[in-house]
């Protein structure tokens, strides 16, 4: 299998015959629009680095999960602790799992136990129509938590019948399958995606299975309103090996997490206003020893309960907008203890457009925390529009991070608890420049993030044996750097081999972190340094398509290294197709996270179904 891959790859360097052009599968970024809880701009218009990823580039990518699809983004560090899913940590940045907020269809999923869960999103990756990821700070947009950015996952809900899906295996026993069918009823729509991942593990304790189920409905009551629910529901069970020490080899973990979510909106003319309510609830048990409970376990049950209002009025001045949030977290823990806390927000925003080239965007999120008072961070964009293809843009925010529970409370032989840690703010900066025409697309951004009050686990030296880990708001760091990315969508046919698409993307990061001398940081400094990212997508003939990743990764505390993904699809399109993958095809020995060692090379392939 292995070597029909790499025969494959190969061959997607070019054969002899006559070039020509095609541009059928161009696709056109101004035609797409940003909504956000209230705002609604076009791509092309919006002031900041957003970065998106379509529903053809997620099937086509080397990847089994949305932490392996957001790995090949440039300026996004996913550092996984094994494959499929499992748990991974993801930053924005040189960010932390910590300060990145994850969104579903705009509702907030970061756990307030641990941002090590950020990631238990139950929704499969057949059911997810579009990924945008917003780098720099969101806390205006978004609120609590989008320090340096967010993700936000998009949900489609047709207006046809469909039916499709997937079956496939692997090495290291890898399994899996996923279905989604969307069943319209007159003005009733309704989608439902299922999906079970299982494997035996590369590595000694490091087996897991993962099921989601995702349902999601939508009322269109009339030519104004619409109603929506959503009901989702993941169950994560895994030998946890390196995960959080390398003296244990037998922890494990296991982990449901549920969703439900209720909205209204009315659209007028004018008017835009949406009412929702979700509930999430995540368990977590964790086990230092698989088959022995008793030595050691931590049982965890966090509740989050919000509702949102939010609106926007488009008028000759502009686009206002207006958000109102309720928010109340709970835990029941062995360890961290029975809490809760509860918090209100305000957002307040316009939007106007003068001189025929420039925009402008303010706004302010207030919040109140009952247990750390009243705390305002405003933020601006300005753009401006040198022509249809190309824009000028520049932005401002402060943000903020509410410590989580486990930062304030956890305890064990190796960590103490904190609960007099503040939350972490930051000063954020961007500029950038864009440019987007037809093949051509391409960004070139420097941001600058600088926090005074950084939560960091630190330690001081110990004489004999070392000293327990504590989080402290003891740090300064400034995080700035280069994002640079380039897309050619070449659509140059060679003999009855096409070559689709090229980009390559680089971003550079630089971290001055001050501290007291001679303490010991374990997150501050684990950011990507350098990160060099390529892709190449090509056909053969009418049925077959290649995609191929390169990635260069150097972090700033430890050595670089490369990897080659690449996937092989037939027929994707069509009612029966087959597909095959291979990561790792460097053969890299490397560590993302804890002291998981990743796989080298391995294979997977597997069968598609569309039905319409």
């Amino acid at each position: 299998m292995k070597r029909i891959l790499l025969a494959l790859l190969l061959c997607g360097f070019g054969f002899p015959g006559t070039a020509q052009e095609d541009s059928t599968k161009v696709l056109d970024l101004n035609e797409v629009t940003i909504m956000e809880n209230r705002m609604e701009i076009p791509f092309a218009e919006v002031s900041r680095n957003i970065h998106l990823i379509q529903r053809e580039e997620i099937e086509t990518s080397p990847a089994r999960s949305i932490q392996e699809v957001l790995s090949f983004v440039p300026g996004i560090d996913v550092r996984q602790r094994g494959v499929g899913g499992i748990q991974a940590d993801v930053g924005i940045r040189g960010g932390s799992f910590d300060q990145t907020l994850m969104l579903l269809n705009g509702i907030k999923l970061n756990d307030p136990q641990t941002g090590h869960h950020m990631m238990n999103i139950p929704i499969p990756l057949y059911g997810i129509s579009r990924i945008e990821v917003l780098k720099g700070p969101g806390s205006r947009i978004y609120g609590p938590n989008a320090y340096a950015g967010a993700v936000n996952i998009r949900t489609l809900i047709p207006n046809q019948r469909t039916f499709n899906g997937q079956i496939y295996g692997g090495d290291f026993g890898l399994r899996g399958g996923s279905i989604s069918a969307s069943l319209p009823v007159g003005n009733y729509r309704q989608t439902l995606a299922v999906s079970h991942d299982a494997s035996d593990g590369h590595w000694h304790n490091s087996d897991f299975k993962v099921s989601n189920v995702f349902y999601e409905a939508a009322l269109e009551v009339d030519d104004q309103n619409e109603l929506k629910a959503m009901a989702a529901f993941a169950d994560r069970d895994f030998g946890a090996n390196g995960f959080f020490t390398n003296s244990h080899p037998d922890q494990w973990e296991s982990v449901q997490t549920f969703l439900y979510a209720l909205s209204h909106t009315l659209t007028t003319q004018d008017w835009y206003l949406q009412s929702r309510t979700y509930w999430r609830r995540n368990l977590d048990e964790f086990r230092l020893r698989r088959h022995e409970p008793e030595f050691f376990t931590n049982n965890h049950s966090n509740d989050v309960l919000a509702i949102e209002v939010n609106a926007r009025y488009d008028s000759k001045i502009g686009s206002t907008g207006l958000g109102l949030e309720g928010r109340k977290e709970k835990i029941e823990s062995n360890n961290l203890g029975n809490r809760q806390r509860e918090f209100v927000g305000i957002f307040a925003e316009h939007r106007l457009s003068f001189w025929d080239k420039w925009d402008f965007r303010a706004g302010m999120y207030s919040n109140y925390y009952n247990e750390y008072g009243w705390k305002h961070f405003p933020g601006a964009e300005l753009g401006f529009q040198l022509s249809e293809s190309s824009r000028l843009y520049s932005n401002y925010g402060k943000s903020y991070r509410i410590p989580t529970f486990t930062d304030l409370y956890y305890e064990d032989p190796s960590n103490v608890s904190n609960p007099d840690l503040e939350p972490e703010q930051a000063v954020s900066l961007e500029a950038g420049w864009k440019y987007q025409e037809g093949k051509v697309a391409w960004e070139l951004v420097y941001f600058n993030r600088h926090t005074e009050n950084l939560i960091d686990w630190i330690r001081a030296p110990g004489s004999e044996s070392p000293n327990p880990w504590t989080p402290e708001n003891m740090s300064e760091v400034t995080f700035h750097g280069l994002e640079t990315s380039f897309n050619y969508a070449w659509q140059r046919k060679i003999g009855w081999t096409t070559l689709e698409k090229i980009s390559f993307s680089y971003n550079l990061l630089d971290a001055n972190l001050t501290q007291p001398e001679g303490v010991e940081s374990r997150y501050a400094l684990n950011s990507l340094k350098h990160q060099l990212i390529g892709g190449l997508q090509a056909g053969f003939g009418e049925t077959v398509e290649l995609t191929v990743k390169a990635r260069y990764l150097e972090r700033i505390a430890s050595d670089p290294y490369f990897l080659l993904d690449a996937r092989v699809d037939f027929r994707r399109m069509k009612v029966i197709g087959f597909f095959l993958e291979a990561s790792n095809i460097s053969n890299t020995e490397y560590t993302e996270a804890g002291f998981v060692q990743m796989p080298r090379r391995w294979v997977k392939g597997g069968v598609s179904f569309n039905l319409e």
